[in-house]
């Protein structure tokens, strides 16, 4: 069992911001996967894959970025999921844009959807998959700055950085060691 969880913002006006790369990654497990979302529980869209027999969650909070906990722990919950076998990918401010970096634990940094995830679900020692988006040439706060639009000129950069870190998820849900999959993704 393993539970992938792509944080974002469930309307349309979100779907092309910073603060929705995670789902935007989701959606490229879930395509890596060859499932789809056909479900809503747990307050999230979910996507059942068994690659090798195992089953694999992959999830969107729909409880907004700064509610993302209560989804993720409905569906620790639900499926019995240790924090071993959960994966947060999400958009990561204090890293350079298109950056991908993974780490067994931490804390949540400035991002309000991490605070989320670790109040709700007392945990720290889990998976995250970040995705950087500073861009040293912007001048906005935070806030305004991750519910804007990614620049067209770097679509492809993030494209390319989303579909990087859903390969490291569908990894380390297939069970590669964690230290390979590090190497092999992040920078």
């Amino acid at each position: 069992m393993f539970l992938i969880v792509g944080l974002g913002n469930p309307e349309e006006k979100y779907q092309k911001t910073f603060h929705n790369l995670g789902f935007l990654a989701a959606g490229d497990c879930a395509e890596l996967l060859g499932v789809k979302f056909r479900k809503k529980e747990c307050e999230a869209s979910v996507a059942e894959a068994f690659p090798g027999g195992e089953k694999v969650i992959v999830a969107r909070p729909l409880t907004y970025m700064n509610a993302s906990g209560r989804a993720v722990k409905q569906l620790m919950r639900k499926y019995g999921v240790s924090p071993s076998e959960l994966v947060v990918i999400y958009d990561d401010y204090d890293l350079p844009k298109g950056h991908v970096r993974i780490r067994p634990s931490g804390s949540a940094g400035t991002h309000n959807g991490m605070r989320s995830v670790i109040a709700e679900t007392g945990i720290t020692e889990f998976a995250r998959i970040r995705i950087g988006i500073r861009d040293p040439q912007v001048d906005l706060p935070i806030i305004n700055y991750v519910l804007s639009e990614v620049k067209r000129e770097d679509y492809d950069l993030f494209s390319a950085a989303c579909k990087r870190a859903a390969e490291a998820a569908v990894r380390l849900a297939a069970g590669e060691r964690f230290d390979l999959v590090m190497t092999r993704y992040n920078g």
